[in-house]
């Protein structure tokens, strides 16, 4: 039987604190064909999924080369950056989501690769917890549009009103939003200083995301 509700987890940033690491392995991959990412496509970087930031390197950075290709050479730079430290969980990730299993349906929405959302789920221990692990080659258009938060709901077989996005960005935000869902935003892993007022809650960490706080999300 499909969910009658659930939580749709943004990674970077919101689960994972993987955002600087996912902007410099950007730059380091652009670097192997000599292109240089400036300070404005650095900070898009965060909250856009690799559809918006594939586009906007070729078109602004004439880097003539495909997003698998770009994916593929970030996902050894990133793989090199946490090869000795280990991918580090924001504080409440692990209790919140372990709590949640057994009980409704979750997702991972991110504008992230594939193999990206994988290995880095499977790095804090959470791959069995899961029904969907998404990510950018899922959907043709990424936060904050509403395909990608759609996409799971979809997936899921639940409506938009049984779903809540929890998010770090003002994409993600936007988007889960646009897509009909309730949005719980987290200061913690927002280091680019997104808007967040959007939202409809916002919390410092997911250790204040309570069951009573998503039973009344779920109620309005």
């Amino acid at each position: 039987m499909p969910p009658d509700r659930a939580v749709l987890f943004d990674l970077d940033g919101t689960l994972v604190d993987t955002e600087r690491e996912n902007v410099e392995s950007v730059v380091l991959a652009a670097r192997r064909w000599k292109v240089e990412l400036d300070a404005d496509i650095r900070g898009f970087i965060v909250g856009h999924s690799w559809n918006e930031i594939h586009a906007r390197i070729r078109r602004e950075c004439g880097l003539d080369v495909e997003m698998d290709v770009l994916i593929a050479a970030a996902v050894e730079e990133k793989r090199a950056l946490f090869a000795s430290k280990g991918y580090q969980a924001l504080p409440g990730a692990l209790a919140l989501v372990r709590r949640l299993h057994p009980s409704i349906g979750l997702a991972v929405v991110s504008g992230s690769s594939r193999v990206e959302v994988r290995e880095t789920i499977a790095g804090i221990g959470l791959a069995d917890c899961f029904d969907h692990l998404l990510g950018a080659e899922d959907y043709g258009q990424g936060k904050p549009h509403p395909e990608s938060y759609q996409t799971a709901m979809r997936l899921l077989g639940i409506e938009s009103r049984a779903a809540i996005v929890i998010e770090d960005a003002e994409p993600g935000i936007l988007s889960g939003k646009a897509a009909g869902a309730r949005v719980i935003a987290v200061r913690r892993g927002n280091f680019m200083g997104y808007d967040q007022s959007a939202a409809d809650t916002v919390v410092d960490t997911l250790e204040q995301v309570s069951d009573g706080m998503l039973d009344s999300l779920w109620a309005r």
